[in-house]
């Protein structure tokens, strides 16, 4: 078949596509005109992950998984902009992780407010000036982020959802690689690329930054200067990617979390997170530990962190396999809070993993 040929039918399959895409909206403004009639939020992640998760067992390729939900995730987006525009706190300034986390979960049909500390994040989507925000909870190679932990045992907030993200650095600048006097980034980020740097750019003086879309800010306006950041930072801030996947080590993921103000129903697979204190007593933990064994549900995360104000007492934060809604996680807080001197539910919402 010519090219000619392969073109035409590109040509129609993409009609196609656009009246698909367009009759697929005008049925998302139907259910958003019901939702609002119900008082019920245009956001439903259980929704998200159930039809994302119908994109892979329907993908018979070559489109990959990760590209197929990318798009689709863009479509999703779109469609619930015109249900409801939302606002999505991030930890700042813009092309950050969190901002990357952020658009990879609510798409380009969202506002994006960055905020100067996690803190702020939380406060504004308390105050109802952000819809929802996106926080970091944990990285693979770094652990936990604690300032999320403390402020989450805090608020009233729920979780809602959850976002992994794959940490990936490059380098950026205005001008060549050859030309480069000095590099900007954050000292963590330094050092997961320590031994590209010291292969690819010996003698560049390495300056550190309070985040790396501060370093890309700061290339932006300096000549001879470039930055470990992110694709995004690149778009943002007009700069170019000189070297991309530079970190020394490829796993690096970063677990991110959606705080708002709803209770997401069940999914398919479902991950409730918990806070709990016990008394100083031998067994303690292992009797609350033994309650989830019993029922044979899977811990997926178990941290400890100091309670404030109350010197060597420490709380319990742990993630688990499973929904609020079904009997044996009923059964399994039931127990706890009869052994727990303090049990906080934080949320129930849609695995991500």
């Amino acid at each position: 078949m010519k090219t000619g040929r392969l073109r035409d039918e590109i040509d129609r399959l993409d009609a196609r596509i656009v009246a698909l895409l367009n009759r697929r909206a005008r049925l998302a403004e139907r259910i958003g005109r019901m939702k609002s009639e119900r008082g019920r939020l245009v956001y439903d992640p259980a929704r998200e992950e159930e039809i994302l998760a119908a994109l892979d067992r329907n993908n018979i390729g070559p489109l990959g998984r990760g590209d197929l939900q990318a798009i689709y995730r863009e479509v999703i987006s779109a469609c619930r902009k015109l249900e409801k525009r939302l606002v999505i706190g991030f930890l700042g300034p813009a092309a950050s992780f969190s901002h990357a986390a952020a658009r990879m979960k609510f798409g380009r049909g969202a506002d994006y407010s960055p905020q100067d500390t996690i803190a702020s994040v939380f406060e504004e989507t308390e105050k109802g000036n952000c819809d929802f925000g996106v926080v970091p909870i944990e990285n693979s190679l770094e652990g936990a982020v604690t300032h999320t932990m403390d402020k989450i045992a805090e608020t009233d907030l729920k979780i809602c959802a959850e976002v992994f993200l794959p940490v990936s650095h490059c380098l950026l600048a205005r001008g060549a690689r050859s030309r480069l006097a000095r590099v900007y980034s954050h000292p963590q980020v330094f050092g997961q690329c320590r031994a590209w740097l010291q292969k690819n750019l010996p003698g560049v003086e390495l300056i550190e930054s309070s985040s790396t879309a501060h370093a890309a800010r700061q290339a932006a306006s300096e000549k001879g200067a470039g930055a470990l950041a992110s694709r995004l930072a690149a778009s943002v801030y007009g700069l170019k990617i000189l070297a991309e996947r530079i970190e020394d080590d490829t796993g690096n993921i970063t677990r991110f979390l959606v705080i708002g103000r709803m209770e997401p129903r069940s999914a398919a697979r479902n991950r409730t997170s918990i806070l709990f204190s016990l008394p100083h007593r031998a067994g303690s933990l292992y009797d609350a530990l033994s309650a989830f064994k019993r029922r044979k549900i899977n811990l997926t995360r178990i941290e400890s962190r100091p309670l404030r104000k109350k010197p060597w007492e420490y709380y319990f934060f742990v993630d688990f396999e499973g929904h609020l809604r079904q009997p044996k996680t009923r059964a399994v807080l039931k127990e706890l809070d009869g052994i727990c001197l303090f049990l906080k539910v934080l949320g129930s919402y849609p695995r991500s993993d």
